[in-house]
C-alpha cells in the first residue's frame, strides 16, 4: 500500500506534466557546456572560440577562409618577427595598444593572455592601456579594459593591481610639465607663450597635468617605452600626422632609435594595414632622413 496519503496524489495530467519537465531539464543539462567533460572525467572540455594570439592554434577563420588564414599567419607568425629586433616584452604591448587603438577588441583577451605568457607583468599591461587614454579618450580605453581585465581575471590574478601613480591633484601639472619639457624641450614654452587664451585649457592645462602629468610620471613603464607605446597609439589612429611626426621626435629625444619606429610600424602593419603604416612611415622619414646612399 501506497506510504502517500490520497491528499497528496496528483492527477494522470499533472503526473504527466511533471515527467515532461524532469526529461527537458536532464537533456537540457546533458547539452549544457563542460557537461560532456563533467560526465567523461579524461575529456577536456571544448576550447574557447576567437582568434588567438599567435601561435595560439587555429581560429575559426581557418576553416572558413583558409586562404585568408594562411596569408594572415605568414605574415604575423613569420615572416615580421623574422625582420624585427624587438624583445617579447615591447611587440605584446605594442600589439596591445595598437588593437585598442583601433578597437579590435574581440583579439584582446587573447593577446593579454600571450603577454602574460612572455613575461610581460600585469602592472606592464594596464599601463599600457591606461597610456591609450589620452590618445583614444576614456570610452574606447575602458571598453579594451573589459577584455583585459577578464583575461586577467581567468588567470586569477587580483584586480585593481597596485597604483603606480607618483603625483598628486597638487602637483600633476607642474610634474608633468617637467616631463614635457623633458622630451619636447623649448617647444614647450613656445607652444604655451602662443596658447590663445581660450585654447589654454587644451593647449597648456590639460596637455601637461593629465596627458602628461597624470600618465607620462607613473611607474610601472618607463619613459621609453611609453613614448614608444604613444607614437604606436597614434600610428595606429591615422590621420594624425602632425603627432606622429611630434612623438617621433620625442621617441629620438628619449633614445628610440629609428630602427624601433620602423620595427614598430612593421608590427603593426598586419592589424593597422598599410595606409596607416605608410603614413606613419613617412612621418618617421620626414623627421629622423635616412642616410644619403652613394651611388
Amino acid at each position: 500500500m501506497s506510504t502517500i496519503p490520497r491528499s497528496f496524489s496528483l492527477p494522470r495530467t499533472a503526473a504527466l506534466t511533471c515527467l515532461a519537465v524532469l526529461a527537458m531539464l536532464f537533456l537540457s543539462l546533458d547539452d549544457a557546456p563542460g557537461a560532456a567533460a563533467a560526465a567523461s572525467p579524461g575529456k577536456a572540455a571544448p576550447a574557447a572560440t576567437g582568434a588567438p594570439a599567435p601561435g595560439a592554434g587555429p581560429a575559426p577563420l581557418a576553416v572558413t577562409d583558409p586562404d585568408l588564414a594562411a596569408m594572415r599567419d605568414r605574415l604575423v607568425q613569420e615572416e615580421i618577427p623574422a625582420q624585427i629586433a624587438l624583445d617579447a616584452r615591447q611587440r605584446r604591448l605594442i600589439v596591445l595598444v595598437s588593437l585598442t587603438a583601433c578597437q579590435t577588441l574581440d583579439g584582446l583577451e587573447a593577446q593579454t593572455a600571450a603577454a602574460l605568457d612572455a613575461g610581460v607583468t600585469p602592472v606592464e599591461i594596464k599601463e599600457a592601456l591606461y597610456q591609450c587614454a589620452p590618445y583614444i579618450g576614456f570610452p574606447r580605453t575602458e571598453a579594451a579594459l573589459v577584455h583585459v581585465n577578464r583575461a586577467l581575471a581567468t588567470r586569477g590574478i587580483p584586480l585593481p593591481v597596485p597604483s603606480q601613480r607618483t603625483v598628486s591633484d597638487a602637483t600633476r601639472h607642474e610634474q608633468g610639465l617637467k616631463v614635457q619639457k623633458s622630451i619636447f624641450g623649448s617647444a614647450i614654452d613656445a607652444m604655451r607663450a602662443s596658447a590663445p587664451p581660450r585654447q589654454r585649457p587644451i593647449l597648456r592645462d590639460h596637455l601637461s597635468a593629465f596627458c602628461f602629468g597624470d600618465l607620462y610620471t607613473r611607474t610601472g613603464l618607463d619613459l621609453k617605452t611609453r613614448e614608444l607605446l604613444t607614437f604606436c597609439i597614434i600610428a595606429s589612429l591615422g590621420g594624425c600626422d602632425s603627432q606622429v611626426r611630434s612623438h617621433v621626435q620625442g621617441n629620438a629625444a628619449v633614445g628610440n632609435a629609428k630602427d624601433v619606429l620602423v620595427d614598430a610600424l612593421t608590427l603593426c602593419l598586419p592589424y593597422i594595414g598599410f595606409p596607416r603604416t605608410l603614413n606613419a612611415l613617412a612621418c618617421v622619414n620626414a623627421v629622423l632622413p635616412e642616410p644619403a646612399q652613394n651611388n
